[in-house]
């Protein structure tokens, strides 16, 4: 199970942040201005599951041109809004390198931490290619988005989508997800919309495929996404072998030197 969020038909209502909050009990957070268009939350941390950013660009969505004032050149002007969430990582760097088992996989393929068992290492903050996983101040324990697991358990959908007033977050079994974000992109670009493509679709990607993807209308590192994810611990295997070889290979070298004082 996981989420599709389509940023094509995101109004930025922050609804989805409200009802994040609200039902898992998330502290408020974002009441400084930022000066970063109407986003007071800047970004993903432990107090914010669920981010809206608005990116305002001087650049037209599809040909269209838009802002125009009379006497002046026509220019174009969009926002690009879009509601950021944990990925939910097939392969999930915070699950290898959690020594408490606090972070686990449920039995719907999401990531999940147990703030009762979290021992505040903070391991995993730096593993998560996305930046996602942040440690609470005041705190120390970490905290990110469960994909409501309560709510999966009891057969309903996560908060955010069940809010969500345009269907921009969709919830549900990913293969069916991945269909209709595939007929989404083919439609979007029948009309003239060439910009749009997918995000974290593909299951062959850095991190075997992201549980919450995304339609995008221009390149990912604008939404502040990292343009090609890598599992963090895709290296761990080999750099063990590596190391049982060499303290294999000390251990060779010292049981010679040892053998050759004997026989002296």
């Amino acid at each position: 199970m996981g989420f599709f969020t389509d940023t094509s038909v995101c109004i930025g209502c922050k609804a989805c942040e409200v009802a994040c909050k609200e039902w898992n009990h998330v502290p408020e957070d974002g009441l400084d201005f930022t000066a970063w268009s109407y986003d007071n939350t800047k970004g993903l941390s432990a107090d914010t599951w669920r981010h809206v950013a608005f990116i305002e660009q001087r650049k037209p969505l599809a040909g269209q041109i838009t802002g125009v004032e009379v006497g002046k050149a026509a220019e174009g002007l969009r926002w690009l809004m879009s509601s950021d969430v944990c990925k939910h990582c097939t392969e999930a760097a915070c699950l290898d390198v959690c020594p408490t088992g606090s972070l686990f996989r449920t039995e719907f393929g999401t990531v999940v931490v147990q703030e009762d068992i979290c021992n505040g290492c903070g391991y995993c903050v730096p593993a998560c290619p996305y930046g996602v996983i942040d440690q609470r101040h005041g705190d120390g324990r970490v905290w990110k988005c469960t994909l409501c697991y309560d709510r999966l358990q009891a057969g309903a959908e996560p908060a955010c989508a069940k809010t969500c007033p345009t269907d921009s977050i969709q919830f549900g079994p990913l293969d069916e997800l991945r269909e209709r974000a595939d007929a989404r992109v083919t439609e979007l670009r029948r009309q003239g919309v060439d910009e749009a493509r997918l995000y974290g679709r593909e299951p062959s990607d850095g991190v075997g495929g992201d549980g919450a993807f995304f339609l995008l209308l221009d390149e990912p590192e604008v939404y502040g996404l990292p343009p090609d994810p890598v599992v963090t611990t895709r290296d761990l295997p080999a750099m063990w072998m590596r190391c049982a070889v060499a303290v294999a290979s000390v251990a060779v070298a010292v049981g010679g030197v040892f053998a050759l004082g004997g026989r002296k």
